[in-house]
């Protein structure tokens, strides 16, 4: 009896973990720019991810060229080339990169899909009519996990 309520408090536990709120874009812990937890505790979808990639706010082939993409047109040449990104960077890099990769990369010219403050507004200095901060993520946690499920596939061959 008391192996089993030690199994059913376990369980419960971790499923709780599964259904806690993801940290909200200015909680989340970077260590040298990556971002060690998933930021969910749900595991990505691969097919999600590959669809974010190539529309809506994710939209990455719009400056990254990636060879598992090759049926979607117009990849773009600003970022660097995606194919064997999952050997160069580990998931935790991956996730910080997509998070916001000025974190990383201070130079970079990457959106942060993962943050909602913090932004330069010229709008304000010339028309007044910037958006008010915060402003909702380009992603949501859970699609940049997608993004990231999708990105650790892509190994050198």
């Amino acid at each position: 009896m008391r192996k089993t309520s030690a199994i059913l408090a376990a369980t419960l536990l971790m499923a709780g973990a599964a259904w806690a709120e993801p940290p909200a874009p200015g909680e989340v812990m970077f260590e040298d720019g990556a971002v060690m937890d998933s930021l969910t505790g749900v595991p990505g979808d691969v097919a999600n991810g590959r669809e974010l990639m190539n529309k809506g706010s994710g939209n990455c082939i719009a400056c990254h060229e990636v060879s598992a993409l090759s049926d979607l047109p117009f990849h773009g040449e600003i970022g660097p080339m995606l194919d064997g990104v999952a050997d160069r960077w580990s998931e935790a890099e991956i996730r910080g990169i997509v998070t916001n990769a000025k974190k990383m990369f201070p130079e970079s010219m990457m959106p942060s899909f993962y943050k909602s403050t913090g932004y330069i507004r010229p709008g304000d200095a010339y028309t007044g009519k910037a958006a008010e901060e915060p402003l909702p993520p380009l992603l949501t946690a859970q699609e940049i996990e997608d993004v990231v499920a999708f990105l650790m596939t892509l190994k050198e061959e």
